[in-house]
């Protein structure tokens, strides 16, 4: 049995990590692989800084570094930001597949221009720094945002008759004033409006969550991982100073939790 491990950015409560782990339910994946979702313990509040993205990559680092020596196969990490790829791959022998820059290279296989369908404008930044790094930016038509304040716990339950509406109209001005030929969802937080867009939008549109489940399995299935040539190993590995950093974030989030009940 594959064992991929899924790394929730924010830390949250057993039911709303039930909305995330509902994304396996967008792809089929055959007999022999599971997969175990896992919030992080040190994390922003949202992603819309560059002291969030600092906080992001040191969390996802943390909960996932690991991950090999517990015997997984492969990790997941489930932000579109793709937070703490870079350190995990430094650390990881094994795949490390991010939603953000997969998504991205996936569109170009379908069209030859994409947009991405955000909440709102504060992620752009999120987006930009990705398609810079791959250097697509020709091939990017459009950031656009619907303007929808995002909530990285419920995600978007009892606001689909608000948010799915305005999502399409944002979609459908990418296609028909931006020339856009493939969609992607701009976030993992967005995935409960996969189904409801793709029947409408007259473009493919991608839910990267469920795509880098399927991406992991073909790599373990191939057995390819990242070149050690981009991701250089550690001279001194620091495992240790990051697991006490979570447990710093543990306590710091059972005061908060007490503070606030």
């Amino acid at each position: 049995m594959a064992r991929v491990l899924v790394i929730v950015p924010f830390p949250m409560s057993a039911e709303n990590l039930e909305k995330r782990k509902a994304q396996l339910k967008a792809v089929r994946l055959g007999p022999g692989i599971d997969f175990e979702f896992r919030p992080v313990r040190i994390a922003p509040v949202n992603y819309v800084s560059q002291q969030d993205s600092v906080l992001a990559d040191i969390g996802i680092l943390e909960a996932g570094i690991e991950a090999e020596r517990e015997g997984f196969d492969a990790v997941c990490i489930d932000t579109v930001s793709d937070s703490g790829m870079s350190a995990l791959r430094s650390v990881l022998s094994i795949p490390v597949i991010a939603p953000g820059r997969h998504a991205m290279l996936t569109a170009l296989m379908l069209g030859e221009k994409f947009s991405v369908l955000a909440m709102w404008d504060r992620w752009r930044h999120l987006y930009s720094k990705t398609v810079a790094e791959l250097g697509i930016s020709h091939k990017l038509a459009s950031v656009r945002s619907a303007g929808l304040q995002p909530n990285n716990q419920s995600l978007l339950a009892g606001k689909e008759d608000e948010f799915f509406p305005a999502l399409y109209d944002a979609a459908m001005k990418a296609v028909t004033e931006d020339g856009a030929e493939v969609i992607m969802l701009g976030s993992t937080t967005m995935h409960e409006a996969h189904t409801w867009l793709a029947e409408r939008l007259p473009v493919p549109i991608l839910n990267p969550g469920p795509l880098t489940y399927r991406m992991a399995d073909a790599a373990i299935r191939l057995q390819l991982s990242h070149s050690r040539a981009s991701y250089p190993a550690p001279r001194a590995p620091a495992a240790e100073v990051f697991r006490r950093m979570g447990e710093a974030a543990d306590v710091l989030n059972a005061q908060a939790a007490k503070g606030g009940a």
